[in-house]
């Protein structure tokens, strides 16, 4: 694998390309010669160490940051909605779910009740943001992204503050969105053992992308490798095990209707 290269898609799916994308933030060079394609269908996951320009890169393809390098095309007319890692609300807002979905992107009630149908939150739409879980509100930031139906979900970290068995859900849940709205997705995780067993491409990124390709092929590069440590790599599996039963999101066993 070339660090340098791109990676190459069919253009006639590309929804987003970076070419040679550099920038200096207070004279620190955070992306040095970056290129970037993200094509429908397909999940990318952009890995790298803390302070590596992960969120930097996201930024400039957002158009919410200037590149002082390089170029970024978009599909003409090209949805995207983007999950932030984070979100503050203020505590002592009164907000139910739904009021904060349909501020975001209004919807109408169809639109935001089957959004929540498909992320399997349809008990909050009446409750309080302040009142959810973590593991909900990452749901409910994901359904807000979804509510522009867009052609390219940009994820920053969405599995932050779910414990183990609510990220593997979480990373299923979004494989399956993929497959059934078709849209390209952009990942932005840490969660290694569990983003390379659900995503088709890895980047690594330190500053410029020093390994990228399929998860068995990134997991063995010696880039890979000098950034995250032979033991994780040698140890990295995915995180599968079955039960004769189902949770909720709040972590209850599902009961099967009658």
């Amino acid at each position: 694998m070339e660090a340098s290269s791109a990676i190459r898609t069919d253009s006639g799916k590309l929804l987003l390309s970076a070419k040679g994308i550099s920038k200096t933030l207070a004279d620190r060079h955070i992306l040095q010669n970056i290129d970037l394609e993200i094509q429908e269908g397909q999940i990318i996951s952009l890995i790298g160490p803390n302070g590596a320009g992960k969120t930097t890169l996201v930024r400039v393809l957002l158009g919410l940051l200037t590149t002082d390098l390089g170029s970024i095309y978009h599909r003409p007319k090209l949805r995207i909605g983007y999950m932030p890692q984070r979100l503050m609300i203020e505590s002592t807002l009164p907000i139910t779910v739904r009021r904060f979905l349909q501020l975001a992107t209004p919807s109408f009630h169809d639109r935001i009740d089957a959004t929540l149908q498909q992320l399997e939150i349809s008990q909050l739409a009446e409750q309080q943001v302040i009142s959810v879980s973590g593991g909900e509100l990452q749901r409910v930031l994901l359904a807000r992204a979804l509510l522009r139906n867009p052609h390219l979900l940009i994820l920053d970290e969405p599995a932050q503050g779910v414990d183990i068995a609510g990220q593997a859900k979480l990373y299923a849940l979004i494989g399956k969105i993929r497959n059934q709205n078709g849209c390209g997705v952009l990942m932005i995780s840490h969660d290694l053992h569990l983003v390379m067993s659900s995503t088709d491409e890895v980047v690594c990124l330190n500053h410029h992308v020093c390994c990228h390709g399929k998860p068995d092929q990134v997991s063995t590069d010696p880039a890979f490798l000098e950034l995250f440590g032979a033991q994780i790599s040698t140890n990295l599996a995915v995180y599968t095990h079955h039960h004769n039963h189902e949770h909720d999101i709040t972590g209850e066993v599902k009961t099967s209707e009658s």
